[in-house]
Order: structure tokens, then C-alpha cells, then sequence
């Protein structure tokens, strides 16, 4: 196998703890000797063990002489493990090849340093276009302080979330709704607006899909004026669940949701809603690196508005509502098409009997 296939495969091991690692990058790591694979690894729950100590540990004495592939290049830092880098010295390997190297500035670039310090041969940039796509998250947060945003819509063929008179369950059908629980898994947090919480009293909830941990759930609202009584009330303290409101929120409200087992996150105002850049430099200050956002319209809007969208997921259904169903974002106030937010396409294919579609920032 080639660098390029081993890399692939440490990649699709890092994918394993995406939404499970923050606010750590997911990380993976294949130890290789004589054509054999040694050791396998990626970074644990909760961001530790990383990948590669869990990779070496596999592999054990064999480790010796062998070629390290790490989708992100090892620490060179001492947190609360000691370096990467310094593990794959100890370790005895002759060759590290590293697809990405990290902007966190406790490393960036240190850690190729260290190994190459030691006398091992260092290879950067194999598959780094696949990992820049899967570290995303970790880089954005790193250099913007806020983190990765997936925006996804379920709407019909003209765009609508729900009828004229309020009926949404279900536009989209079995296959998609699947497909929504497997891309949440892989955030982070779920992120929706008051307005969906207020009338769908979701969950928010990763379910059937065979999971042991679940996103952390955030509503942003203004003044906190959400169900008490409600699923997100009822499961507060047993999965998390962060409200961001308003400077402006009742203080009473502000208690009693924490009293509750909410983390409750303060941001600033603008104009009659929350700032979406602050929403989301406070969730990077909270550690969140990917976020998965699911509406409502109002709240979509204004991340668009914003440009902090960095990913769209589109789900369209073949049916048609019309010009009275509720439009799956609100008003923008785009006059000229060169003012519209822009989007890539990414990919297309179908999901049962709807149509996903994936299209990134331009």
C-alpha cells in the first residue's frame, strides 16, 4: 500500500470520534512495519488518549523501525499527557508522516521539529486536502474562536419547512430523517432557535442509530422564554444542554434553567436578537469545534446574514407546498443576486425518495 492508502485508512479512524473528541482535534494514527499494519488508533472520548499513544500501545515493541501515519501532526506541547511527539521518539520509529500540520501555536510546527530533531525521517502533506476537511472544525476554532457550522435544511421542492398552517411531519422522508441522526452524531452540539423549541418541543436527540454518547443541545434565546415543562427541561441533567440568551434574560429564568442542569451561556445583542457572531465565539470559548445547526428560519437568516455558515445540508423532498408555506429561511433583505450568501457544491445523491444535497463556502 501506498502513503496515500495508509493515510486514507488513518482518516477514516479519526473520523470515529467526530462529535465525541471536543474541543480536541479527532485525531487518527496507523502504525506500519514490513507491509503490515501494527497498530491502530484515534483519539478517545472526551479528547484523550490521543491517537497516537492509543496506535503505539497497539503496536507495542513491533513499533521499532516502523512508519507512523497521523492525520494531524503530534503535539509537541505538554498538556495533560505528555507530547505526541515525544511518545513516537520513545517509541522508536523511523518515519512519520503527517498529513496536516496544526495551527494551534503550541505546536505548528514544533512537533515535525522534535521528530525530526530526533533523527526521523518526516513526510508532510500526504492527503491534506481530505484532512483540512476533517480537521475543519478544530482549525476554525483555533484561528476564529468560533467553530465549524453545518446548516441543514429539510424542505420541500419550493423551499418550505411547513404548510400555511403550521403541518412539517414529515416533508422529508424515512431515509433522510436517518441520515440527519448519523450527521448529528458527528457534531458536536445541535444547535436551534427558540422559535423551533417553542413548537416542536424536540429532543434534539442522536436515535436508532446505535450510539453511546449524545451532541450537546443548544437553543439560543433571547430571553429564555422556553418550555419548562418541556423534553430539553426534563433531560437537562442528563445530557447537556447550553441556553444562549440575552444580556437583557430574566434573571429568575436565568436560575431556574440552571437549576435545571443547563449551561447557560450570556451573549450580546443586536438590533432585536442575539449577535450571531457572539452566539458562536461564545459556544468556540465553550470548547465546541462543530456545530450542527437545524433552524428555525429567523436563526438561519441571521448566520447567514452573518457569514458564519460554513457547510449547507439540504434535504428536498419531491412535493410542492406553494407560496403560503413557511419559508425554510427568513428574510435576508437581498436586493442583488451579487448580495446572496454563495455556496460550492460539494455532493449530490439520493436519499430514498428525497434528494441530499451538501454544498460548502464559497
Amino acid at each position: 500500500m501506498s502513503d496515500d492508502r495508509y493515510m486514507m485508512l488513518a482518516l477514516s479512524l479519526g473520523r470515529r470520534g467526530q462529535g465525541r473528541v471536543w474541543p480536541n482535534p479527532a485525531v487518527g494514527c496507523v502504525i506500519v512495519g514490513n507491509g503490515r499494519i501494527l497498530g491502530r488508533g484515534w483519539t478517545q472520548d472526551g479528547g484523550r488518549p490521543h491517537a497516537e499513544t492509543e496506535a503505539l500501545a497497539q503496536a507495542g515493541e513491533a513499533a521499532r523501525g516502523a512508519v507512523a501515519y497521523v492525520t494531524l501532526e503530534p503535539c509537541a506541547h505538554h498538556g495533560k499527557t505528555p507530547p505526541c511527539a515525544q511518545a513516537l521518539i520513545d517509541a522508536g520509529v523511523a518515519r512519520v508522516v503527517v498529513a496536516v500540520a496544526d495551527s494551534d501555536t503550541r505546536v505548528d510546527g514544533k512537533g515535525v521539529e522534535m521528530l525530526r530533531a530526533a533523527g526521523i525521517e518526516v513526510t508532510v502533506g500526504v492527503c491534506e486536502t481530505e484532512a483540512r476537511a476533517d480537521h475543519a472544525g478544530f482549525f476554525i476554532r483555533n484561528e476564529t474562536g468560533r467553530p465549524f457550522l453545518t446548516l441543514k435544511l429539510a424542505t420541500s421542492f419550493d423551499g418550505r419547512i411547513a404548510t400555511g398552517s403550521g403541518e412539517s411531519q414529515w416533508i422529508t422522508g424515512p431515509d433522510a430523517r436517518r441520515a440527519v441522526h448519523a450527521m448529528r452524531s458527528r457534531h458536536d452540539a445541535v444547535l436551534v432557535g427558540g422559535g423551533t423549541a417553542r413548537k416542536d418541543d424536540p429532543s434534539l436527540t442522536v436515535r436508532d442509530m446505535g450510539v453511546d454518547h449524545q451532541p450537546v443541545r443548544v437553543v439560543v434565546s433571547r430571553r429564555l422564554d422556553l418550555p419548562l415543562m418541556g423534553k430539553l427541561a426534563r433531560t437537562a441533567k442528563e445530557i447537556p444542554l447550553v441556553l444562549c440568551h440575552g444580556t437583557d434574560a430574566d434573571a429568575t429564568l436565568v436560575n431556574t434553567w440552571r437549576d435545571l442542569g443547563a449551561e447557560m451561556l450570556t451573549c450580546s445583542v443586536r438590533g432585536a436578537q442575539l449577535d450571531p457572531v457572539d452566539i458562536l465565539r461564545q459556544l468556540g470559548s465553550y470548547g465546541l469545534t462543530r456545530v450542527f445547526c437545524e433552524g428555525g428560519g429567523a436563526l438561519a437568516a441571521s448566520l447567514l446574514e452573518a457569514d458564519q455558515v460554513d457547510e449547507l445540508v439540504g434535504f428536498t423532498a419531491g412535493l410542492v407546498i406553494g407560496a403560503e408555506g413557511l419559508p425554510g429561511i427568513g428574510a435576508l433583505g437581498v436586493s442583488k443576486l451579487a448580495q446572496a450568501p454563495s455556496f460550492d457544491l460539494k455532493s449530490t445523491q439520493a436519499m430514498g425518495k428525497d434528494i441530499l444535497h451538501i454544498w460548502t463556502r464559497r
